[in-house]
């Protein structure tokens, strides 16, 4: 969460969680900056892929 708070100060505008366990190990909602888990969105793709016709 450090060095989260640290891209913020240096003007960051969001964070991307390019690892898998990243996700588990820093909660999203501690975040100051927008956080993009790539775990859940490919998940949340995959869902939406399989359910559409």
């Amino acid at each position: 969460l450090s060095v989260i708070e640290r891209l913020a100060r240096q003007g960051a505008q969001g964070v991307i969680f390019g690892c898998t366990e990243i996700g588990l190990l820093v909660p999203t909602e501690m975040s100051p900056l927008p956080v993009f888990d790539t775990a859940a969105i490919h998940a949340q793709d995959a869902v939406t892929f399989m359910l559409s016709p």
